[in-house]
C-alpha cells in the first residue's frame, strides 16, 4: 500500500529514502487524482521492497507542495538519492507511471 507521505516525514520516508522514490500529489476534489490513485495503489504492492510509493494530499501539507512547485494534481515526482529525476503531471496509464519507475530501478 501506498505510504501517506507528510510535510513532517517527507525528509525521512523520500529525500533520506535508499530506494527510488514515486511520490504522487493529490487531492480528495481532484477527478484525474481519483483515477491515478488505485494505479499508484497497484504499483506501490508490485514495487514493494523495491521502491518507496508514497501519496501527499495537497490540502494537508501545504509545505511539500510549495517548496516543490506543485500547481497542477495529480503531479507525480520520482526521486532518486534525495533528487527528482523525473515527473509525470495529469493522469496517465499505469504503463508510463511504471516504466518511469523502472529506470531508475535500473
Amino acid at each position: 500500500m501506498a505510504l501517506e507521505i507528510t510535510d513532517a516525514n517527507f525528509e525521512e520516508l523520500v529525500l533520506k529514502s535508499d530506494k527510488p522514490v514515486l511520490v504522487d500529489f493529490w487531492a480528495e476534489w481532484c477527478g484525474p487524482c481519483r483515477m491515478v490513485g488505485p494505479v499508484v495503489e497497484e504499483i506501490a504492492k508490485e514495487y514493494d521492497g523495491q521502491a518507496v510509493v508514497g501519496k501527499v494530499n495537497v490540502d494537508n501539507n501545504p509545505g511539500i507542495s510549495m517548496k516543490f512547485g506543485i500547481r497542477n494534481i495529480p503531479a507525480l515526482l520520482y526521486f532518486k538519492n534525495g533528487e527528482i529525476v523525473d515527473k509525470q503531471i495529469g493522469a496517465v496509464p499505469k504503463s508510463v507511471l511504471a516504466d518511469k519507475l523502472k529506470k531508475q530501478l535500473a
